[in-house]
């Protein structure tokens, strides 16, 4: 396994970390520290990519483990901010739904022999989730503190979900014909 692979690797392991810590430890403490692992997890993704293209570590593998790792941290933050009332379950569903769907598209599309990577739409999504998920995040651990994150978490969740809806129809509407049928 090379370096690339095994940062993607070490973001999955982030994840039970990160789950013990929403689940288990009380606030401020646990949604605190479930912030810093996030925010460390979320970051190694930038760093994974950047080893794999910069020394040609670019493997079938990584293509898999490496959104799938994306997909388990964010799907872990929303349900966990679900289960507390931080985030809307219409959010959580909208945004694993989308997930599911581009990610059932790839699958097909890979089994015929195409590679679809995401386009700066994806891109922004992925960013505005993960500013969503920080500031929802932060706002658990500190309301009194920052009680207008609360509010800027929720609204930031909901943009994130709008965007993702859309971006997950940017990529269907311009790739359909890849997969060898129309609408």
């Amino acid at each position: 396994m090379n370096l690339a692979n095994k940062i993607t690797v070490v973001r999955m392991l982030f994840i039970p970390a990160f789950l013990v810590l929403m689940l288990h430890v009380p606030a401020p403490t646990g949604p605190l520290w479930a912030f810093v692992i996030y925010l460390v997890a979320s970051l190694t993704d930038k760093l994974d990519g950047y080893i794999a293209r910069k020394y040609n570590l670019i493997t079938t593998f990584g293509k898999f483990l490496d959104p799938l790792a994306d997909k388990l941290l964010v799907t872990s933050a929303l349900v966990c901010l679900t289960w507390y009332g931080r985030c809307s379950p219409y959010v959580t569903v909208l945004i694993l739904a989308r997930e599911l769907v581009v990610t059932s598209f790839r699958i097909v599309a890979m089994g015929s022999g195409l590679e679809l990577a995401a386009d700066g739409w994806g891109k922004a999504k992925t960013l505005l989730q993960n500013i969503a998920i920080y500031v929802a995040l932060v706002a658990m651990g500190l309301p009194n503190l920052l009680p207008f994150l609360t509010q800027a978490g929720s609204l930031l969740l909901w943009a994130a979900a709008v965007l993702t809806v859309y971006s997950g129809y940017r990529y269907l509407a311009n790739n359909w014909s890849c997969i060898g049928t129309s609408w």
